[in-house]
């Protein structure tokens, strides 16, 4: 890491060092181009969990890179489901590491201000490039929908009596959690870390408001207590919480602005809350374009078609209580795996888009097909 900003251009400047920031400048700097990076703490370690579906991960990316891999991971909404496509939780100190080799220079500094070629930092000085992107992720606006989530990290024979003996659990929306039908919906996440440790999460999958870490962690302990778990005290803890949607101005693209990138530039799915697998193929192809000078952009007009229905699904699971959303997912999980990716991953695939939310709709009862016509009409008026 370098402290003082010389006085040159770089091909990249990157303001922000999470996932997406480091992927792009990792693979910049693999084409060759030079790279700058700013963050205010570029040493911090990440902590976050990181998943994928093993289909989502770029060639690029090494096997070690890997945590874990769960071949045919369970779902739980009004039944079990066997979802048949490898689930991958990404080592995130080695993910962090393959990332920060080869990736330019790196400054500590706030940025105050980007143009499309200039970085102004806090303390007077100023970062030159040919192209400025700006990956600082979605920021903590509270009029976004938030995901939420509290853990704990436990040895695998308390996980195996939590999850009944299951690989991994996907999703479990069974509502021994104690809430009542009208609750915001919550469902129960566990996964493994390591041999030795699994983790076991209350997610909300998104929320407006989103669902308190509070009432998260009672409602992870009473579903563990009503499946016989004990945790122990000394367990380590795990807290999520980010905003789903793009910040507001994501959406607006004017010749004054940087290119933005990573969850900035919408990249994250507003229905699950992923987004580094989507960073990390996306850097790639971003990468060549700013070393041919390309204008396409991470928004060609498939991927534009498919972000308003993504769109439209957040605000469904958003108008979700806790009875309606088990059986929305059990839809969801009847779709043959090619439409489950299509809805999930594949950002560019309007058509198998389209063809997953018509079944998913078709199959679902009186009352969620209401939610959905409602959302969908009240868009269209606007």
């Amino acid at each position: 890491m370098t402290s003082a900003v010389p006085s040159q251009t770089w091909d990249v400047a990157i303001v922000g060092l999470g996932p997406a920031g480091r992927a792009l400048a990792h693979r910049s700097t693999a084409l060759g181009l030079s790279v700058a990076s700013v963050d205010p703490l570029p040493r911090r370690s990440w902590t976050a969990t990181y998943a994928a579906w093993e289909d989502e991960l770029p060639a690029w990316l090494p096997s070690h890179a890997v945590a874990s891999r769960i071949a045919r991971p369970t779902a739980w909404t009004t039944r079990r489901h066997t979802i048949d496509r490898t689930y991958c939780v990404l080592n995130t100190p080695v993910l962090q590491s393959i990332l920060a080799e080869k990736s330019g220079s790196v400054f500590a500094g706030r940025a105050i201000n980007l143009s499309p070629t200039a970085v102004r930092l806090a303390g007077g000085s100023t970062l030159n490039a040919r192209v400025v992107v700006d990956a600082r992720g979605t920021g903590d606006s509270p009029d976004l929908a938030q995901q939420t989530a509290f853990g704990v990290v436990v040895e695998p024979d308390t996980a195996a009596q939590a999850l009944a003996g299951e690989d991994a659990v996907f999703m479990d929306w069974r509502r021994d959690n104690g809430t009542s039908p009208s609750a915001a919906p919550s469902f129960l996440y566990g996964v493994p870390l390591a041999p030795d440790a699994y983790l076991l999460e209350e997610t909300c999958l998104v929320g407006r408001p989103p669902v308190p870490m509070s009432e998260l962690a009672s409602r992870l302990y009473h579903r563990l207590h009503a499946r016989g778990v004990l945790i122990p005290s000394h367990s380590n803890v795990e807290r999520v919480r980010f905003a789903v949607e793009p910040p507001h101005e994501a959406g607006r693209s004017r010749t004054s602005d940087p290119v933005r990138f990573g969850a900035r530039a919408g990249l994250m799915h507003p229905g699950t809350g992923f987004s580094v697998a989507a960073s990390l193929r996306c850097a790639d192809a971003l990468a060549h374009q700013l070393r041919d000078g390309s204008s396409e952009g991470l928004w060609p007009w498939r991927a534009r078609t498919v972000a308003p229905l993504r769109s439209l699904g957040l605000r469904v699971l958003l108008n979700l209580n806790a009875e309606q959303a088990p059986e929305f997912f059990e839809h969801f999980f009847d779709l043959p795996p090619r439409l489950q990716a299509a809805y999930l991953s594949d950002r560019s695939n309007p058509v198998g888009m389209l063809s997953a939310m018509r079944r998913m709709f078709l199959a679902s009862s009186g009352d969620i097909r209401g939610v959905i016509l409602r959302l969908a009409l009240r868009r269209e008026i606007r």
